[in-house]
């Protein structure tokens, strides 16, 4: 069963009903596991969440383009631990035809907190206001470079009964330049919540396949896969479960 036949039967939500669950400082809990166990990920969690939907498309495209220094400072701040710290990209919605220039950024209490403007498109250089947007949310001075592409599918589903998200990436696929990642048998879920709470439905869904909670940045072992020469000491436990996932691995 593909995977629109499987959310076929949830209630849709729209973009303008999604507002009230926008969650840009909430806690964030994610899950790595096979694409061949979505069916019954799915299936666990129905009745307990709507869908969003746009333009009658529940599977929506997405599209990053993320930016670091010279140094790659961002991504040494994950490599080496630092409980504060930032990421900067471009994310396309595809589907809906928006894009945002966003600071995404990780406190020590282990808060996820998102900035965002409107943008036209995506930019290897930024703009004088968009320089100084980054400024004041990541407090970065330097030139920021384009350093990874990357692409998914998102089904985004919403609590009925409380405020919480939960979205479910597959077909994911990285690249820069003429280097190219496609992990289409590994799915990547987010938890989404203003405090962390186990009785969620899907967390207790995975709990149920043995789906456990982890730590995963899209952004450092896309690149960390990508470049063999960057040190990913901290990613490599994270990578060796992608390439036992990956069927497909092509790299």
């Amino acid at each position: 069963m593909n995977i629109e036949t499987l959310i076929a039967g949830f209630q849709p939500i729209s973009l303008a009903e999604m507002d009230a669950v926008r969650l840009m400082q909430r806690t964030d809990t994610k899950y790595l596991f096979a694409r061949s166990l979505i069916a019954e990920v799915i299936e666990g969690i129905a009745g307990e969440y709507r869908v969003l939907e746009v333009n009658g498309v529940r599977c929506n495209r997405y599209r990053t383009l993320y930016l670091d220094t010279p140094e790659r400072s961002f991504y040494i701040q994950h490599q080496n631990g630092k409980r504060n710290r930032s990421k900067v990209r471009f994310r396309k919605y595809v589907d809906s035809d928006l894009c945002f220039l966003e600071v995404k950024r990780k406190t020590n209490k282990d808060e996820t907190i998102k900035q965002r403007i409107v943008v036209d498109d995506f930019r290897e250089e930024l703009s004088k206001e968009q320089q100084e947007f980054v400024l004041n949310h990541a407090g970065v001075h330097e030139h920021l470079l384009p350093r990874l592409w990357n692409s998914f599918k998102r089904i985004t589903f919403v609590n009925n009964e409380r405020k919480e998200r939960l979205t479910i990436d597959f077909d994911l696929e990285f690249s820069f330049g003429d280097q190219r990642l496609e992990l289409h048998d590994v799915v990547i879920a987010e938890l989404k919540q203003e405090r962390m709470d186990r009785l969620s439905p899907f967390a207790e869904a995975a709990k149920k396949l043995k789906i456990r909670p982890t730590r995963l940045s899209k952004y450092c072992v896309g690149s960390a896969m990508l470049n063999k020469h960057l040190k990913a000491n901290n990613f490599k436990p994270k990578i060796r479960t992608i390439k036992k996932l990956s069927n497909d691995l092509v790299a």
